[in-house]
Protein backbone atom coordinates (compact mmCIF):
# COMPACT_ATOMS: atom_id res chain seq x y z
CA UNK A 1 0.00 0.00 0.00
CA UNK A 2 1.59 3.35 -0.93
CA UNK A 3 0.74 6.93 1.03
CA UNK A 4 -2.35 8.58 -0.52
CA UNK A 5 -0.54 11.47 -2.63
CA UNK A 6 0.05 14.96 -1.29
CA UNK A 7 -2.67 17.43 -2.92
CA UNK A 8 -1.47 19.47 -5.28
CA UNK A 9 -2.97 23.02 -6.81
CA UNK A 10 -0.70 23.22 -10.00
CA UNK A 11 -2.15 22.49 -13.59
CA UNK A 12 -0.74 22.08 -16.85
CA UNK A 13 3.47 21.43 -17.72
CA UNK A 14 4.59 23.97 -15.42
CA UNK A 15 8.50 23.68 -14.73
CA UNK A 16 9.51 21.84 -11.60
CA UNK A 17 12.41 20.03 -10.18
CA UNK A 18 13.39 17.65 -8.17
CA UNK A 19 16.66 18.08 -6.12
CA UNK A 20 18.40 15.66 -4.72
CA UNK A 21 20.94 16.61 -1.76
CA UNK A 22 24.15 14.14 -0.16
CA UNK A 23 27.41 14.43 0.51
CA UNK A 24 29.93 11.56 -0.03
CA UNK A 25 31.30 9.21 -2.36
CA UNK A 26 29.12 6.34 -0.43
CA UNK A 27 26.25 7.96 -0.73
CA UNK A 28 26.12 9.08 -4.42
CA UNK A 29 27.02 5.61 -5.89
CA UNK A 30 24.92 3.64 -3.54
CA UNK A 31 21.72 5.87 -2.68
CA UNK A 32 21.80 9.01 -5.16
CA UNK A 33 22.94 7.18 -8.47
CA UNK A 34 20.15 4.16 -7.79
CA UNK A 35 17.50 6.77 -7.18
CA UNK A 36 18.61 8.92 -10.32
CA UNK A 37 18.45 6.18 -12.79
CA UNK A 38 15.19 5.12 -11.78
CA UNK A 39 13.68 8.42 -11.82
CA UNK A 40 14.67 8.78 -15.54
CA UNK A 41 13.41 5.39 -15.86
CA UNK A 42 10.11 6.81 -14.85
CA UNK A 43 9.65 10.14 -15.52
CA UNK A 44 10.35 12.46 -18.26
CA UNK A 45 13.32 14.53 -16.81
CA UNK A 46 15.90 16.38 -18.02
CA UNK A 47 18.69 16.37 -19.25
CA UNK A 48 17.64 12.97 -21.00
CA UNK A 49 14.41 14.36 -22.41
CA UNK A 50 15.61 17.95 -23.65
CA UNK A 51 12.82 20.47 -23.48
CA UNK A 52 10.79 18.43 -20.51
CA UNK A 53 8.94 20.31 -18.08
CA UNK A 54 10.32 18.42 -15.28
CA UNK A 55 14.21 18.64 -14.07
CA UNK A 56 16.64 16.61 -12.15
CA UNK A 57 19.12 18.48 -9.78
CA UNK A 58 21.82 17.47 -7.54
CA UNK A 59 23.38 19.54 -4.35
CA UNK A 60 26.09 18.64 -2.47
CA UNK A 61 26.43 19.56 1.13
CA UNK A 62 29.35 20.43 3.52
CA UNK A 63 30.86 17.17 5.18
CA UNK A 64 34.21 16.09 6.21
CA UNK A 65 33.94 12.81 5.02
CA UNK A 66 33.87 14.53 1.63
CA UNK A 67 36.59 14.12 -1.07
CA UNK A 68 35.71 17.80 -2.55
CA UNK A 69 35.04 16.19 -6.07
CA UNK A 70 31.48 14.05 -5.79
CA UNK A 71 30.58 16.86 -8.09
CA UNK A 72 32.78 16.07 -10.66
CA UNK A 73 32.07 12.55 -10.31
CA UNK A 74 28.09 12.52 -10.52
CA UNK A 75 28.31 15.39 -13.22
CA UNK A 76 29.77 12.62 -15.41
CA UNK A 77 27.30 10.62 -15.18
CA UNK A 78 24.76 12.79 -17.18
CA UNK A 79 22.05 12.08 -14.93
CA UNK A 80 21.76 15.81 -13.77
CA UNK A 81 20.87 19.01 -15.24
CA UNK A 82 23.04 20.47 -12.94
CA UNK A 83 25.30 19.46 -9.78
CA UNK A 84 25.97 22.11 -7.14
CA UNK A 85 29.27 21.44 -5.34
CA UNK A 86 29.17 21.82 -1.76
CA UNK A 87 31.18 25.08 -1.70
CA UNK A 88 27.87 26.64 -3.49
CA UNK A 89 25.66 25.50 -0.71
CA UNK A 90 25.66 28.54 1.69
CA UNK A 91 25.63 31.17 -1.40
CA UNK A 92 23.07 28.73 -2.58
CA UNK A 93 20.52 29.65 0.48
CA UNK A 94 21.55 33.08 0.33
CA UNK A 95 20.81 34.02 -3.51
CA UNK A 96 19.40 31.06 -5.27
CA UNK A 97 19.03 32.87 -8.33
CA UNK A 98 22.91 33.30 -9.06
CA UNK A 99 22.76 29.66 -9.09
CA UNK A 100 20.42 28.93 -11.76
CA UNK A 101 16.83 28.73 -12.56
CA UNK A 102 14.62 27.81 -9.73
CA UNK A 103 11.03 27.29 -10.47
CA UNK A 104 8.58 27.58 -8.63
CA UNK A 105 7.51 24.28 -7.27
CA UNK A 106 9.79 21.34 -6.84
CA UNK A 107 10.78 18.43 -4.22
CA UNK A 108 14.19 18.55 -1.98
CA UNK A 109 14.73 14.84 -1.54
CA UNK A 110 17.18 13.79 1.00
CA UNK A 111 20.19 11.51 0.50
CA UNK A 112 23.09 11.97 2.76
CA UNK A 113 24.81 14.37 5.00
CA UNK A 114 23.37 16.51 7.88
CA UNK A 115 19.30 16.67 7.59
CA UNK A 116 18.77 20.33 8.47
CA UNK A 117 20.55 21.09 5.40
CA UNK A 118 17.36 20.17 3.63
CA UNK A 119 15.11 21.50 6.20
CA UNK A 120 16.94 25.22 4.89
CA UNK A 121 16.87 24.20 1.35
CA UNK A 122 13.45 23.48 1.11
CA UNK A 123 12.29 26.23 3.01
CA UNK A 124 14.55 28.94 0.74
CA UNK A 125 12.90 27.12 -2.10
CA UNK A 126 9.31 27.22 -0.89
CA UNK A 127 9.73 23.05 -2.12
CA UNK A 128 8.17 20.01 -0.82
CA UNK A 129 10.41 18.15 1.89
CA UNK A 130 11.36 14.34 1.96
CA UNK A 131 13.58 12.83 4.04
CA UNK A 132 15.57 9.17 3.37
CA UNK A 133 16.28 8.20 6.81
CA UNK A 134 18.38 5.36 7.77
CA UNK A 135 18.39 5.05 11.40
CA UNK A 136 16.45 8.46 12.57
CA UNK A 137 14.28 11.60 11.63
CA UNK A 138 15.45 14.43 12.94
CA UNK A 139 13.22 17.36 11.83
CA UNK A 140 9.55 15.23 10.27
CA UNK A 141 8.03 18.52 11.80
CA UNK A 142 9.14 19.79 8.20
CA UNK A 143 8.59 17.08 6.04
CA UNK A 144 5.71 16.63 3.48
CA UNK A 145 7.11 12.71 3.74
CA UNK A 146 9.42 11.06 5.97
CA UNK A 147 11.00 7.65 3.52
CA UNK A 148 12.15 5.47 6.96
CA UNK A 149 14.59 2.17 6.34
CA UNK A 150 13.23 0.02 8.65
CA UNK A 151 11.35 -0.76 12.26
CA UNK A 152 14.48 0.92 14.35
CA UNK A 153 14.07 4.42 12.52
CA UNK A 154 9.97 4.07 12.98
CA UNK A 155 10.28 3.20 16.58
CA UNK A 156 11.96 6.41 16.76
CA UNK A 157 9.79 8.74 15.19
CA UNK A 158 6.75 10.01 17.42
CA UNK A 159 3.04 9.08 16.88
CA UNK A 160 2.40 12.48 15.68
CA UNK A 161 4.29 12.23 12.62
CA UNK A 162 3.50 8.70 11.68
CA UNK A 163 0.60 9.78 8.60
CA UNK A 164 3.60 11.28 6.73
CA UNK A 165 6.29 8.53 7.47
CA UNK A 166 6.61 5.07 5.25
CA UNK A 167 8.50 2.29 5.71
CA UNK A 168 10.73 2.06 2.46
CA UNK A 169 13.40 -0.40 3.38
CA UNK A 170 17.11 -0.15 3.00
CA UNK A 171 18.12 1.03 -0.29
CA UNK A 172 21.47 -0.64 0.13
CA UNK A 173 19.38 -4.03 -0.60
CA UNK A 174 18.95 -2.93 -3.88
CA UNK A 175 22.56 -3.27 -4.74
CA UNK A 176 23.01 -7.09 -5.21
CA UNK A 177 20.16 -6.67 -7.81
CA UNK A 178 22.35 -4.74 -9.84
CA UNK A 179 25.19 -6.31 -9.17
CA UNK A 180 24.94 -9.20 -11.85
CA UNK A 181 28.21 -8.78 -14.18
CA UNK A 182 28.12 -10.17 -17.70
CA UNK A 183 32.25 -10.18 -17.53
CA UNK A 184 32.75 -13.06 -14.98
CA UNK A 185 35.89 -12.97 -13.16
CA UNK A 186 38.37 -15.39 -14.20
CA UNK A 187 39.92 -17.97 -11.89
CA UNK A 188 40.57 -17.44 -8.47
CA UNK A 189 40.15 -16.80 -5.28
CA UNK A 190 39.49 -12.89 -5.78
CA UNK A 191 40.70 -10.74 -2.95
CA UNK A 192 39.30 -7.30 -3.12
CA UNK A 193 41.36 -4.66 -1.76
CA UNK A 194 39.52 -1.19 -0.45
CA UNK A 195 42.17 1.30 0.60
CA UNK A 196 39.65 3.92 0.56
CA UNK A 197 38.60 7.27 -1.39
CA UNK A 198 40.09 9.91 0.89
CA UNK A 199 43.54 10.90 1.11
CA UNK A 200 43.60 10.36 4.77
CA UNK A 201 42.70 6.88 4.48
CA UNK A 202 44.76 6.38 1.25
CA UNK A 203 47.47 7.38 2.89
CA UNK A 204 47.72 4.03 5.28
CA UNK A 205 45.38 1.63 3.02
CA UNK A 206 47.51 1.84 -0.15
CA UNK A 207 50.96 0.75 1.32
CA UNK A 208 49.44 -1.35 4.29
CA UNK A 209 47.44 -3.24 1.22
CA UNK A 210 49.98 -3.66 -1.21
CA UNK A 211 52.27 -5.19 1.29
CA UNK A 212 49.41 -7.27 2.63
CA UNK A 213 49.10 -8.28 -1.17
CA UNK A 214 51.97 -9.78 -1.92
CA UNK A 215 52.10 -11.45 1.46
CA UNK A 216 49.10 -13.28 0.62
CA UNK A 217 50.48 -14.09 -2.65
CA UNK A 218 53.29 -15.74 -1.17
CA UNK A 219 51.31 -17.63 1.08
CA UNK A 220 48.57 -18.67 -1.59
CA UNK A 221 50.13 -18.29 -5.23
CA UNK A 222 46.80 -18.80 -6.44
CA UNK A 223 44.71 -16.15 -4.93
CA UNK A 224 44.39 -13.06 -7.49
CA UNK A 225 43.50 -9.70 -6.23
CA UNK A 226 41.11 -6.81 -7.75
CA UNK A 227 41.00 -3.23 -6.16
CA UNK A 228 38.01 -0.94 -7.56
CA UNK A 229 39.11 2.26 -8.08
CA UNK A 230 37.44 5.08 -6.19
CA UNK A 231 35.95 7.74 -8.75
CA UNK A 232 37.39 10.11 -6.29
CA UNK A 233 41.26 9.48 -6.94
CA UNK A 234 43.72 8.15 -9.77
CA UNK A 235 45.93 5.29 -10.32
CA UNK A 236 48.79 7.63 -10.44
CA UNK A 237 47.41 8.90 -6.79
CA UNK A 238 47.87 5.11 -5.60
CA UNK A 239 51.04 5.13 -7.12
CA UNK A 240 52.44 8.35 -5.58
CA UNK A 241 51.34 7.45 -2.14
CA UNK A 242 53.41 3.83 -2.38
CA UNK A 243 56.05 5.86 -2.64
CA UNK A 244 58.54 8.30 -0.76
CA UNK A 245 56.26 10.97 -1.22
CA UNK A 246 54.35 9.51 1.32
CA UNK A 247 55.74 9.23 4.65
CA UNK A 248 53.83 6.11 5.62
CA UNK A 249 54.74 4.24 2.76
CA UNK A 250 58.55 3.87 4.39
CA UNK A 251 57.19 1.84 7.00
CA UNK A 252 56.28 -1.08 4.42
CA UNK A 253 58.11 -3.38 1.82
CA UNK A 254 55.62 -3.21 -0.93
CA UNK A 255 57.09 -0.38 -2.94
CA UNK A 256 55.68 1.56 -6.27
CA UNK A 257 53.72 -0.54 -8.49
CA UNK A 258 53.97 -0.10 -12.11
CA UNK A 259 51.30 -0.06 -14.11
CA UNK A 260 50.22 -2.22 -17.07
CA UNK A 261 46.93 -2.15 -19.13
CA UNK A 262 44.58 -2.78 -16.93
CA UNK A 263 46.90 -4.19 -14.02
CA UNK A 264 49.08 -2.77 -11.27
CA UNK A 265 52.07 -5.10 -10.38
CA UNK A 266 54.24 -4.77 -7.56
CA UNK A 267 58.14 -5.01 -7.39
CA UNK A 268 57.44 -8.44 -5.85
CA UNK A 269 55.37 -9.37 -8.82
CA UNK A 270 51.85 -9.49 -7.38
CA UNK A 271 49.27 -8.36 -9.71
CA UNK A 272 46.36 -6.56 -8.90
CA UNK A 273 43.26 -6.38 -11.75
CA UNK A 274 42.63 -2.55 -11.41
CA UNK A 275 38.15 -1.81 -11.89
CA UNK A 276 37.96 1.59 -12.86
CA UNK A 277 33.91 1.16 -13.44
CA UNK A 278 31.95 3.12 -10.98
CA UNK A 279 30.19 1.86 -8.84
CA UNK A 280 32.78 -1.71 -9.16
CA UNK A 281 29.38 -4.00 -7.83
CA UNK A 282 29.67 -6.40 -10.54
CA UNK A 283 33.01 -7.34 -9.94
CA UNK A 284 33.09 -7.34 -6.47
CA UNK A 285 29.90 -9.35 -5.81
CA UNK A 286 32.04 -12.23 -7.33
CA UNK A 287 34.98 -11.87 -4.60
CA UNK A 288 35.42 -14.28 -2.22
CA UNK A 289 36.92 -12.04 0.12
CA UNK A 290 37.07 -7.95 1.02
CA UNK A 291 39.95 -5.98 2.88
CA UNK A 292 38.73 -2.57 3.10
CA UNK A 293 38.95 0.17 5.57
CA UNK A 294 35.67 1.50 7.67
CA UNK A 295 33.46 4.11 6.13
CA UNK A 296 30.59 3.40 3.49
CA UNK A 297 32.46 0.52 1.75
CA UNK A 298 31.43 -1.49 4.67
CA UNK A 299 27.61 -1.02 4.05
CA UNK A 300 28.00 -1.87 0.14
CA UNK A 301 30.26 -5.01 0.34
CA UNK A 302 28.00 -6.24 3.31
CA UNK A 303 24.73 -5.54 0.62
CA UNK A 304 26.50 -7.46 -1.84
CA UNK A 305 27.08 -10.00 0.70
CA UNK A 306 30.89 -9.67 0.41
CA UNK A 307 32.78 -11.47 3.34
CA UNK A 308 35.14 -8.74 4.89
CA UNK A 309 38.13 -8.00 6.71
CA UNK A 310 37.67 -4.43 8.10
CA UNK A 311 41.02 -2.93 8.84
CA UNK A 312 41.96 0.21 10.98
CA UNK A 313 46.02 0.00 11.72
CA UNK A 314 46.31 2.57 14.46
CA UNK A 315 49.79 3.01 14.20
CA UNK A 316 49.69 5.68 11.82
CA UNK A 317 46.72 7.90 14.38
CA UNK A 318 48.73 11.69 12.76
CA UNK A 319 46.81 10.89 9.38
CA UNK A 320 43.67 8.98 10.68
CA UNK A 321 41.62 12.15 11.11
CA UNK A 322 38.91 10.78 8.83
CA UNK A 323 36.29 10.37 11.14
CA UNK A 324 32.64 12.26 11.07
CA UNK A 325 30.91 14.78 13.49
CA UNK A 326 32.45 17.26 15.78
CA UNK A 327 35.81 14.88 16.73
CA UNK A 328 36.74 15.02 13.02
CA UNK A 329 36.15 18.78 12.94
CA UNK A 330 37.90 19.43 15.54
CA UNK A 331 40.97 17.44 14.76
CA UNK A 332 41.27 19.27 11.76
CA UNK A 333 42.01 22.77 13.75
CA UNK A 334 44.94 24.21 11.85
CA UNK A 335 46.98 24.82 15.11
CA UNK A 336 46.09 22.10 16.96
CA UNK A 337 45.29 19.12 14.65
CA UNK A 338 48.43 16.77 15.39
CA UNK A 339 47.86 17.47 19.32
CA UNK A 340 44.15 17.09 19.44
CA UNK A 341 43.45 15.18 16.40
CA UNK A 342 46.09 12.04 18.32
CA UNK A 343 43.92 12.80 20.91
CA UNK A 344 40.63 12.43 19.58
CA UNK A 345 40.93 9.52 17.57
CA UNK A 346 42.46 7.33 20.41
CA UNK A 347 39.54 8.32 22.56
CA UNK A 348 37.57 7.33 20.15
CA UNK A 349 38.80 4.35 19.12
CA UNK A 350 38.73 2.87 22.94
CA UNK A 351 35.23 3.67 23.11
CA UNK A 352 34.58 3.39 19.50
CA UNK A 353 31.48 0.19 19.82
CA UNK A 354 31.69 -1.16 16.35
CA UNK A 355 33.51 0.44 12.95
CA UNK A 356 31.83 -1.70 10.36
CA UNK A 357 28.39 -0.92 9.28
CA UNK A 358 27.34 -4.71 9.22
CA UNK A 359 28.39 -5.14 13.10
CA UNK A 360 26.14 -1.66 13.75
CA UNK A 361 23.49 -2.87 12.05
CA UNK A 362 23.11 -6.17 13.29
CA UNK A 363 24.25 -4.88 16.83
CA UNK A 364 27.11 -7.76 16.86
CA UNK A 365 30.10 -8.76 15.24
CA UNK A 366 29.28 -10.39 12.04
CA UNK A 367 32.45 -9.29 10.28
CA UNK A 368 35.62 -9.52 12.06
CA UNK A 369 37.10 -5.75 12.69
CA UNK A 370 40.59 -5.29 12.92
CA UNK A 371 41.67 -2.29 14.93
CA UNK A 372 45.55 -1.30 16.45
CA UNK A 373 48.72 -1.56 15.48
CA UNK A 374 48.13 -4.23 12.84
CA UNK A 375 50.52 -5.23 10.38
CA UNK A 376 50.39 -6.96 6.76
CA UNK A 377 51.97 -9.84 7.97
CA UNK A 378 49.30 -10.64 10.64
CA UNK A 379 46.41 -9.65 8.20
CA UNK A 380 47.44 -11.54 5.38
CA UNK A 381 47.73 -14.73 7.62
CA UNK A 382 44.05 -14.02 8.60
CA UNK A 383 42.87 -13.50 5.41
CA UNK A 384 44.99 -17.07 3.76
CA UNK A 385 43.21 -18.55 6.75
CA UNK A 386 39.56 -17.43 5.83
CA UNK A 387 40.03 -18.63 2.10
CA UNK A 388 41.40 -22.13 3.51
CA UNK A 389 38.00 -22.38 4.90
CA UNK A 390 35.00 -21.67 2.42
CA UNK A 391 32.39 -23.06 4.56
CA UNK A 392 33.60 -20.21 6.96
CA UNK A 393 33.18 -17.34 4.05
CA UNK A 394 29.95 -19.32 3.04
CA UNK A 395 28.34 -18.10 6.71
CA UNK A 396 29.83 -15.09 6.78
CA UNK A 397 28.31 -14.23 3.25
CA UNK A 398 24.98 -15.31 4.44
CA UNK A 399 25.20 -13.77 7.53
CA UNK A 400 25.60 -10.66 5.40
CA UNK A 401 22.65 -11.39 3.00
CA UNK A 402 20.10 -12.02 6.28
CA UNK A 403 21.33 -8.25 7.57
CA UNK A 404 20.39 -7.35 3.64
CA UNK A 405 16.29 -6.81 4.11
CA UNK A 406 14.51 -7.48 0.54
CA UNK A 407 15.16 -5.32 -2.63
CA UNK A 408 12.36 -2.68 -3.71
CA UNK A 409 12.91 0.54 -1.74
CA UNK A 410 14.43 2.58 -4.75
CA UNK A 411 10.92 1.76 -6.03
CA UNK A 412 9.00 2.45 -3.12
CA UNK A 413 11.38 5.95 -2.90
CA UNK A 414 10.50 7.20 -6.42
CA UNK A 415 7.16 6.40 -5.69
CA UNK A 416 7.27 9.04 -3.05
CA UNK A 417 9.19 11.31 -5.02
CA UNK A 418 6.48 11.67 -7.75
CA UNK A 419 3.65 11.79 -5.29
CA UNK A 420 5.04 15.11 -4.41
CA UNK A 421 5.31 16.76 -7.40
CA UNK A 422 2.98 18.74 -9.02
CA UNK A 423 0.41 16.57 -11.18
CA UNK A 424 1.19 18.50 -14.67
CA UNK A 425 4.88 17.41 -13.97
CA UNK A 426 4.66 13.98 -13.83
CA UNK A 427 5.02 12.43 -17.27
CA UNK A 428 6.21 9.57 -18.82
CA UNK A 429 9.82 9.21 -20.45
CA UNK A 430 9.28 8.87 -24.84
CA UNK A 431 9.63 5.58 -25.95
Amino acid sequence: MVPAPVPSTVEGDEPALIVLVSNGPGELSTWVRPLARLLHRRLALRPLVPGASLGLRLVLVPCPNATGSEHRVASAWGLFDQVLPARRFWPLLLQPRRHGSWPRHGVVVFLGGDQFWTVLLSARLGYRHLTYAEWVARWPRWNDRVALMGPAAAARLRPRWRDRSWEVGDLMADLSEASRSDEPLAGGPWVALLPGSKRAKLQVGVPFLLETADRLAALRPGCRFLLPLAPTTTVAELQALAGAANPVARHYGAGVPLRQGNRLITPAGTEILLCEQHPAHGSLSQCSLALTTVGANTAELGALGVPMIVLVPTQHLQVMQAWDGWLGLVARLPLLRRLIGVALTAWRLRHRGFLAWPNISAGRLVVPERVGAIEPAAIAAEAADWLDHPTRLAAMAEDLRSLRGRPGAVAALADLVAELLPAGAVQRPPG
